[in-house]
C-alpha cells in the first residue's frame, strides 16, 4: 500500500497525468497481492502431510512438522516401542500362582497381562470371574477372587508397601511381577521380552540427527541397562511410574530441552501430553493414540528418523517457499513502480496481474518438489 501510494504520488508529480500515476498505483497493488506469501506455507503442510500418510506416519496435529524441528531430546518407552511388548514367560512359580495372576491379569490390558493369560489358556487352566478389580497405575492390578483378595505388583510397588522382596533372588534381566494374596506374597512370574530389530538403527539415526535418546521404562534397573546397552542408549531411567516419566520430561523442559516422547500404553498418555511433541506407536492404546500429535501406524521405529527427516525437508521448503514469496515482491514491486521506466521498460497492470500469478505457480511447484525420504 505504502509502495503504491508513493509510485502514484511520484508519476503524478512528475508528470502531471493522473492516468499514468493511476496506473503505476493499480500495477503495484496487483504485484503485491500476497497469494504467493498466503500458499507458501499451507501447501508445504498439505504435501509433507500427504508424503507421511503414505509412509505410515499420520500426522493429527500440523504443527507437529514444524515442532519437530525444534526437538532435541527424544524420550522412548521400552515397553511395545523399543522392545516388541510380546513377552514370554521365563519362569513361574507353579501352576496355581499362574491360574491366580491370570484370573486377575484378565481385566488387565498390559502386554505383561497378556502373555500371562495366554499361558494359563494355554495350559487350559480355569480363569475365576474377579470382583472389585482395580489397577494400580505402573504398579499392577488387584481384585476380590474367592473370597480372597488376590493382586499382581511389581517389587517396587510391593517394597515401598513395606513388603520384604529379595530381588537377588529372581533373574535381575527380566520383568517380574509378585503375586500377592491377602497381604501375602504367595508366588512370582517373570517374563521377558525381545528387542525389536530396528531400535539400535532407529537410536543411531536419531543421533545423527542431533537428537538425544532417553529411555523410559518402569522395569529394575538390570533390565533396563540390558536393553540400552544393547541399542546404544546412554540416558535411561527405570523403575517409573506414569507420574514419573512425566516428571521427568518436565524436568527437562525446564532444562530448556525441547522434548518429544514416544509410546504405546495407557501409562504413556501424560508423558505423550507433556512432551512438546507426542508420537504413538499405532498398535498401543487408544487413550495414547489420542494423546499424541503424530502415530506410526505400522509400529515401525525407524518410522521415527522419517518422521524427522520429513519434518526438516518440510521446514527447508517452507522457508524457500517464504522467499519466493516475499524476494518475488521485493524484485516486482519497484519494477511495477516504474524504477526502469528511464530505459523504456515499464509493466502494465495486465502484466502485473501475470506476474503476481507466476509467483503462486512458482511456490506451488516448489512445493511439490518435496520428496518422499525413508529410512
Amino acid at each position: 500500500m505504502i509502495a503504491g501510494i508513493l509510485s502514484f504520488v511520484i508519476w503524478y508529480l512528475l508528470t502531471g497525468d493522473l492516468s499514468t500515476a493511476t496506473e503505476r498505483l493499480v500495477t503495484v497493488l496487483v504485484i503485491a497481492c500476497p497469494h504467493a506469501l498466503g500458499l507458501a506455507i499451507p501447501l508445504v503442510v498439505s504435501r509433507s502431510t500427504s508424503l507421511a500418510s503414505s509412509q505410515g506416519l499420520l500426522v493429527r496435529n500440523r504443527l507437529a512438522l514444524e515442532q519437530a524441528n525444534k526437538i532435541d531430546t527424544l524420550a522412548l518407552d521400552k515397553t511395545g516401542t523399543l522392545t516388541e511388548g510380546n513377552f514370554t514367560i521365563n519362569e513361574y512359580t507353579n501352576d496355581d500362582i499362574l491360574q491366580k495372576a491370570a484370573s486377575i491379569e484378565q481385566y488387565s490390558k498390559h502386554p505383561l497381562a497378556r502373555s500371562i493369560v495366554s499361558l494359563a489358556k494355554q495350559k487350559q487352566l480355569q480363569l475365576w470371574k474377579a470382583s472389585n478389580v482395580q489397577n494400580v497405575a505402573g504398579s499392577g492390578i488387584q481384585g476380590r477372587i474367592n473370597g480372597h483378595v488376590i493382586g499382581v505388583f511389581s517389587a517396587k510397588y510391593l517394597q515401598e508397601k513395606g513388603f520384604k522382596i529379595d530381588l537377588a533372588k529372581f533373574n535381575q534381566a527380566a520383568t517380574t511381577s509378585f503375586i500377592v494374596e491377602d497381604e501375602k506374597v504367595i508366588g512370582h512370574i517373570s517374563q521377558g521380552d525381545k528387542i525389536r530389530p530396528e531400535s539400535k538403527q532407529m537410536v543411531t539415526g536419531l543421533k545423527e540427527l542431533g537428537l538425544s535418546p532417553v529411555m523410559l521404562t518402569g522395569d529394575g534397573r538390570i533390565a533396563a541397562a540390558s536393553v540400552a546397552d544393547n541399542i546404544g542408549i546412554n540416558d535411561f531411567h527405570y523403575q517409573l511410574l506414569p507420574a514419573d516419566k512425566e516428571n521427568i520430561i518436565a524436568q527437562y523442559q525446564k532444562d530448556n530441552k525441547k522434548v518429544a516422547m514416544v509410546g504405546d500404553g495407557i501409562n504413556d498418555a501424560p508423558s505423550l501430553t507433556r512432551a512438546d511433541l507426542g508420537i504413538a506407536i499405532g498398535a498401543g492404546t487408544d487413550i495414547a493414540i489420542d494423546s499424541a500429535d503424530v502415530i506410526l501406524i505400522k509400529s515401525n521405529p525407524l518410522d521415527i528418523i522419517n518422521f524427522f527427516k520429513l519434518a526438516k525437508a518440510s521446514s527447508r521448503k517452507m522457508t524457500e517457499n517464504l522467499w519466493w514469496g516475499a524476494g518475488y515482491n521485493l524484485f516486482a514491486i519497484p519494477l511495477a513502480a516504474g524504477l526502469l521506466a528511464p530505459i523504456g521498460i515499464v509493466l502494465s497492470p495486465a502484466a502485473g496481474a501475470i506476474l503476481m500469478a507466476l509467483s503462486t505457480v512458482i511456490v506451488s511447484i516448489n512445493a511439490l518438489t518435496l520428496k518422499k525420504l525413508t529410512t
